[in-house]
């Protein structure tokens, strides 16, 4: 249940999110003074190649001090883009690849004490080479490392991003239970998660 806003204030605006204060009704009837991101929602997801491996990303974070190893994400800040073009189109920019198959793996609230953002974690599978233009405010590198190594590096804070130590457990998860059960778990084929032709490489 939503506690009803009495009145709020729009305090900072930019292209990704709102930042709002204003009093709000409690479910006991109190009235409280609360600040809150209205945010876009997002998608995190977890590339796997034909080896087996994970295909991460090393990017600078201004907010966190400098790189930070993660799994492909972004903001569905594209008008009429379902969540699965978003996901095929956030691969494409920052790992250049995209996936034949997709499977869903999570979906949830991410800092609920403050902030509405909401994160659909997928699965890509099946990957084939696919390039999109990255956007020009990151830098963002590529590594690929198995899933033992990614485990290690989130036990030895070498990966310290929330959403990625997330996602590469749901994954390993969603994989060791696919194995026990030895068939192929139902998912999202390429055809369900269409996305714009990627342009050919320039000369």
């Amino acid at each position: 249940m939503t506690a009803p806003e009495l009145e709020r204030s729009l305090v900072y605006h930019c292209r990704v999110f709102d930042v709002y204060e204003g009093d709000v009704r409690l479910p006991d009837d109190r009235i409280a003074r609360q600040s809150w991101i209205d945010h876009r929602p997002c998608i995190a997801v977890v590339p796997v190649n034909p080896a087996g491996n994970l295909v991460l990303i090393n990017q600078y974070r201004h907010a966190t001090g400098g790189m930070i190893v993660e799994i492909p994400a972004g903001n569905m800040d594209r008008e009429g883009e379902t969540v699965e073009q978003c996901v095929q189109r956030e691969l494409a920019e920052e790992t250049g690849f995209q996936a034949g198959r997709l499977v869903k793996l999570f979906e949830g609230y991410l800092v609920p004490g403050y902030c509405n953002e909401y994160m659909h974690f997928f699965l890509a599978l099946d990957l084939r080479p696919a390039t999109l233009p990255a956007d020009e405010d990151e830098y963002i590198q590529t590594m690929t490392v198995p899933f033992s190594e990614a485990l290690r590096m989130i036990k030895e804070k070498e990966i310290i991003d929330v959403k990625t130590a997330l996602g590469i457990q749901l994954a390993r998860a969603y994989r060791e239970e696919a194995a026990r059960e030895g068939v192929r778990s139902p998912s999202l084929s390429a055809a369900d998660a269409p996305v714009s032709p990627v342009p050919p490489p320039g000369p």
